[in-house]
């Protein structure tokens, strides 16, 4: 999509990364697929509605939650002005519950975070990336403010899966990082943040990690008001910000609820803190300005204007809508619900800098999504309650160059998902499930690199845990067969992975928990690595990938620390993984088409990390508190060689200090992230620098916290940084200072 340089070295940066995209759209494929997702809703229809007919419900059951248990609570809540819509994340002890089914808790073979309501209202940002990017052990992509996707453990592209209540986006975000997450946090409820061996449930493209945003585009339960609103708007100085999003749950009757939500945002060209290119950029533009001087002083001096761009980031803009129309019919603890969305944006690809690149290049992006989603009570019996999940994407984006399209992408993909949930015999719980998972991919235009093919998946896969007591065991497995076809150029690779993991806990009176995971975890190559062959300008690399590549797998131990001790809440964890096989691209030293040669290949390799974070309550009187905030995190990964892999991100450290009472809550901030220079072959390294902010919350109704206004400073020492785990780290610094307003409200 970028033109190629003239001027300039190509990095190892814009060269490495997991690449992508993939194939649908021909009639008869368009029909294979519409049969599948046919056939998928069918069965998921037949599991979830026979509840709507077999249970004789009284009307009073009519109004249960989705957790009937938890009735009487939810309203003592809505009588004290606090909305359970805003609570679904907690236990009514205030403990972090995670989606897990079958489980008290997900956070023995995961290192789990929950953000929502205040503090998903202070980090809010287009990009699920950016919003989480404060979390410890979590980073961001950064390619632009219009596509950022997160980093987790030092793993992103198809190594982190992000999904839309345990289904995948259904996007090709994890195949480059210039395309954008197909989730607008605007409208969601919460988000978790899955680290660990147990995300292996999700998909063996959960290597890393997943991000799992929950929303309501599917009714999740009936509210108890006749209509039921939340919303959520803010302005911002930095980028010119301007974004709204509102959701509407309406009951009709006393089973059924209809929901709406719809989400907007428009920004300018991104602020910073400094020059648009890095130290080691400015001095290659202003080196060949010099060396061009004498024979073309035209050319010499666009390269020193170039090389002096500061204050804004030009082709950053963005705008985005999204709308979800969804209903769930509730019939005792079984339910049954579908929706229809879309989500539409266009957003601007900086470029580098003496790059040859004339023209403002952008991304056009649209996709159209239906869910379907059943809970159906088994009654007695193993098995509690049966849940299944379906979700269809029709998924396309045109690469502009001006006004004209370079390249476009298009995707199909269905995802089907199946648990049966096991009765909690106090000493033994779990799920076993099955996941269906299919994607037909076409690109066609300058960058059609990638031959049309087509993914297809099925795996089975259970989490049990033992013990009702001190001590606790908890084991995962999964078993996926793959297939990965492009018939234009004769290539069908199958593949068949196995991953497990086991963890023994103890867990003490005061509710503290600590323990190891142990862990095999097995991925099979992507298309995009293995039949690669040809320019791929948005990475200003010629790619090539082996047909031949193997799965790649990884054992892993972790020791872990969490729960509360003397009043302080911590999460602690200690992991390493030994990957076989691990696949990366390397350089050749030839250059085809003008551009450096790239090819995949495999080797041995080694993660090592460490993540944390602890609540410490300073003082506490009741009406109010002072608490401390610290997190950090360091990941070192490196081939078996020695040699240090790619865009890992570097040892970062937050300090806060939030006081809290019971209508304003202050937080200042510190985040500091060290240098990185311990880099890749060609990849620059990155400065260290610290971001300081500041925020102010104020809930205006005395007793009541469905209104909450927030004003913020961020980065107010307006300091140029980078993030290491960006491919465009060398052009595109984070943002410069930012003061911004929003409101929250549920109503």
């Amino acid at each position: 999509m970028l033109a190629r340089s003239k001027y300039i070295a190509i990095r190892y940066d814009m060269l490495s990364h997991d690449v992508s995209m993939k194939a649908p759209s021909s009639p008869m494929k368009t029909t294979r697929i519409v049969s599948r997702l046919a056939i998928a809703s069918v069965l998921a229809m037949c599991f979830a509605a026979v509840p709507a007919y077999a249970q004789q419900a009284d009307p009073a059951e009519g109004q249960e939650h989705a957790e009937p248990a938890k009735d009487e609570v939810a309203a003592d809540r809505a009588d004290a002005g606090q909305d359970d819509f805003h609570s679904r994340s907690l236990d009514y002890q205030g403990n972090i519950i995670v989606s897990a089914s079958g489980l008290k808790q997900l956070d023995l073979l995961a290192g789990t975070s929950v953000i929502e309501a205040l503090e998903l209202q202070r980090e809010m940002a287009g990009q699920v990336g950016e919003v989480l990017a404060k979390l410890p052990g979590v980073s961001a992509t950064g390619f632009s403010p219009g596509a950022s996707r997160p980093v987790l453990r030092g793993f992103s592209g198809d190594r982190v899966r992000v999904l839309v209540d345990g289904l995948g986006s259904i996007d090709i975000s994890n195949t480059s990082a210039d395309h954008a997450v197909t989730i607008d946090p605007l409208t969601a409820e919460r988000i978790e943040v899955l680290r660990g061996p147990a995300v292996m449930l999700f998909g063996s493209q959960a290597i890393g990690g997943a991000v799992n945003v929950i929303d309501k585009r599917i009714p999740l339960r009936i509210p108890s008001e006749p209509i039921h609103v939340d919303g959520l708007a803010s302005l911002d100085t930095v980028s010119d910000k301007r974004e709204a999003g509102l959701s509407v749950d309406l009951p009709v009757g006393s089973k059924f609820v209809v929901h709406a939500d719809g989400s907007w945002r428009k920004t300018g060209d991104l602020g910073i803190g400094g020059y648009v290119a890095s130290p080691t950029l400015r001095s290659e533009l202003l080196t060949q300005a010099d060396d061009v001087a004498g024979s073309d002083p035209d050319a010499a001096g666009e390269l020193r204007d170039l090389a002096n761009l500061r204050g804004t980031l030009p082709g950053s803009a963005t705008e985005t809508y999204t709308g979800n129309i969804g209903a769930a019919f509730f019939a005792g603890e079984s339910n049954l619900g579908a929706s229809i969305g879309v989500y539409d944006t266009v957003y601007g690809v900086p470029v580098r800098p003496g790059g040859g690149e004339d023209e403002e290049v952008s991304i056009d992006l649209h996709q159209f999504r239906a869910d379907l989603r059943g809970e159906l009570a088994l009654g007695s019996g193993m098995f509690e309650q049966l849940k299944t999940r379906v979700g269809f994407s029709d998924y396309s984006h045109s690469e502009l160059e001006g006004d004209e399209v370079g390249t476009t992408f298009d995707v199909q993909g269905l995802e089907a998902r199946m648990e049966l949930v096991q009765k909690d015999t106090r000493t033994w719980r779990g799920s076993v499930g099955a996941q269906y998972y299919y994607r037909d991919f076409l690109a066609t235009g300058e960058e059609a690199y990638i031959a049309p093919n087509e993914t297809e998946q099925f795996a089975v896969f259970a989490l049990q845990e033992f013990g009702g007591g001190p001590i606790q065991v908890e084991a995962a497995g999964r078993f996926e067969t793959s297939t990965v076809t492009a018939k234009s150029i004769g290539e069908d690779r199958s593949f068949n992975t196995v991953s497990g993991a086991v963890s023994l806990v103890y867990e003490t009176d005061q509710a503290l928990r600590y323990g190891i995971n142990l862990s095999r975890a097995a991925r099979a190559p992507s298309a995009e690595e293995m039949f690669s062959n040809g320019a791929h300008i948005a990475t200003q690399a010629f790619e090539v990938g082996d047909p031949d590549l193997k799965s790649e797998t990884a054992l892993g131990a972790e020791a872990f620390l969490r729960g509360r001790i003397a009043g302080a809440e911590l999460n602690v964890a200690v992991f390493k993984q030994w990957f076989s096989d691990y696949i990366y691209q390397s350089a050749t030293g030839d250059i085809e088409d003008g551009l450096p040669v790239f090819e995949y290949l495999q080797a041995d390799a080694s993660y090592f990390g460490v993540e944390g974070e602890i609540s410490l309550p300073i003082y506490d009187n009741g009406p109010f508190a002072l608490l401390a905030d610290l997190r950090g995190d360091y990941i070192r990964a490196e081939l078996d060689d020695g040699t240090p892999l790619p865009r890992i991100p570097p040892l970062s450290l937050l300090g806060a200090l939030e006081a809290q009472t019971e209508r304003f809550d202050a937080r200042a901030e510190v985040q500091w992230f060290a240098k990185q220079d311990r880099v890749a072959p060609l990849e620059t390294p990155t400065d260290s620098f610290t971001l300081v902010n500041l925020s102010l919350s104020w809930k205006p109704i005395r007793g009541n916290e469905s209104v909450t206004l927030l004003v913020g400073a961020d980065n107010i020492f307006d300091v140029d940084g980078r993030r290491h785990a960006s491919f465009t780290k060398d052009f595109v610094p984070v943002a410069g200072r930012n003061f911004k307003a929003s409101v929250r409200f549920s109503l």
